[in-house]
């Protein structure tokens, strides 16, 4: 099985979109093999730098190949790499801290009316 990875994988990446399929050659083939080596799919976050790096530039290379089902049927997918979005966090206005003392004068004020 690692053989037809090492030969004609393809890597699958998540998309938006849907599954989009890269192509890439023997060394890099051989790379991603090692790496999805216990996993069928991966989130992008886990992989290493080097790893985000290449899929980066085979996205970027434009080394796609249909996606079509009989597109596929050649290639043994090598894994998958799970693109998540970057979640926008939202500049929050700062708290102002509470202040201890006001708020044990107003605990006993409360303590003593009751």
């Amino acid at each position: 099985m690692w053989i037809e990875k090492l030969c004609r994988g393809i890597l699958e990446v998540d998309t938006p979109i849907g599954p989009r399929y890269l192509q890439p050659n023997f060394f890099e083939r051989a790379m991603l093999v090692w790496t999805f080596r216990n996993f069928s799919s991966l989130p992008q976050e886990v992989l290493r730098a080097s790893e985000r790096g290449l899929i980066e530039r085979l996205w970027n290379e434009n080394r796609f190949i249909a996606s079509s089902p009989s597109g596929t049927a050649d290639f043994s997918i090598i894994g998958r790499v799970e693109r998540r979005p970057v979640a926008i966090v939202e500049a929050m206005p700062k708290r102002k801290p509470v202040a201890a003392s006001n708020t044990l004068r107003d605990e006993s004020r409360e303590a003593l009316s009751a």
